[in-house]
Order: structure tokens, then C-alpha cells, then sequence
């Protein structure tokens, strides 16, 4: 009896540990769903992606900075890109001809462009302004003065 006892007792604790085991695996698994470690894994490396390439574009800009800071670069800057001169100089731009390019000094320089008379002029016509012009007594004006009551 004692030995039909120990065989029972020992087919019992063969059990209990892979059954622990898979129980703890399958905690495991529902608890740390692998899928949401993936995206998130995924997530922290396109983070660190533009961390990096923020990182080399002030790299890059503290370069040029540094380049840009001597009084001769930054005359070079202003000349080429603003068309600024220093003071007691003139700027003066060579257009392409019409022929070659198709660019002409008109179509560049929106000063060339002719002036429009005032007569030709299309200005908004208030009638407003007509009706109050027509009568001019005191009370007219009045009223005018406290239009903003309407």
C-alpha cells in the first residue's frame, strides 16, 4: 500500500510542474501582449530616427552659423541674397536681354510697370456715402456723427 501510494504521489507532482509552467506562460502572453512591445519598440526607434536627424541638422546649422559669423560672410550674404550694399554704393542689375532669355525688364521689375490714371480707376462706389453727401444741414451730420448707434 505504501508503495501504491508513492507511485500516485509522484505521477501527481509529475504534472504540477509543467502545469505551473504552461500556467505561467500563459500569464505571461496575456498580460505582456507581444504585439504592443513591438509598437512600441517600433515607435521609439522612429523617435530616436528624428532625434538623430534633428540632431545633425544643428550640427549643420551651428556650422554654418559659425561660418556666417565674420563681418566678411555676412556682407557676402546681404550683397547676394538681399541686394544690400554698403552705404555710398549702388546696386545695379543685369537683366538678361528679351531675345535670349525671355525675361525682360518689365515682367521682372514691377516699377517699369505703366501708372493707371485715376480716371480709369475702378473704385467701389458707396451709396452710402452718396446719399450722405446730398444733404449737408446740421442734423445730417448729426446723425452721421452717431451712425454707429444703428
Amino acid at each position: 500500500m505504501a508503495t501504491a501510494r508513492k507511485s500516485i504521489h509522484t505521477a501527481s507532482n509529475r504534472w504540477v510542474f509543467p502545469l505551473a509552467i504552461a500556467t505561467g506562460v500563459a500569464m505571461l502572453v496575456t498580460w505582456f501582449p507581444l504585439s504592443g512591445i513591438l509598437h512600441q519598440q517600433s515607435v521609439l526607434n522612429s523617435t530616436l530616427a528624428q532625434i538623430s536627424a534633428v540632431r545633425q541638422q544643428s550640427k549643420n546649422l551651428t556650422s554654418q552659423a559659425r561660418t556666417l559669423d565674420s563681418k566678411a560672410a555676412a556682407t557676402q550674404l546681404a550683397r547676394e541674397q538681399y541686394q544690400l550694399v554698403n552705404p555710398g554704393q549702388s546696386l545695379i542689375q543685369v537683366l538678361p536681354s528679351g531675345a535670349s532669355g525671355g525675361i525682360t525688364a518689365q515682367s521682372v521689375d514691377p516699377g517699369f510697370q505703366p501708372l493707371v490714371s485715376p480716371s480709369s480707376a475702378q473704385l467701389p462706389v458707396s451709396t452710402t456715402a452718396t446719399r450722405h453727401h446730398a444733404s449737408s444741414g446740421f442734423v445730417a451730420r448729426l446723425v452721421r456723427t452717431f451712425e454707429f448707434w444703428r
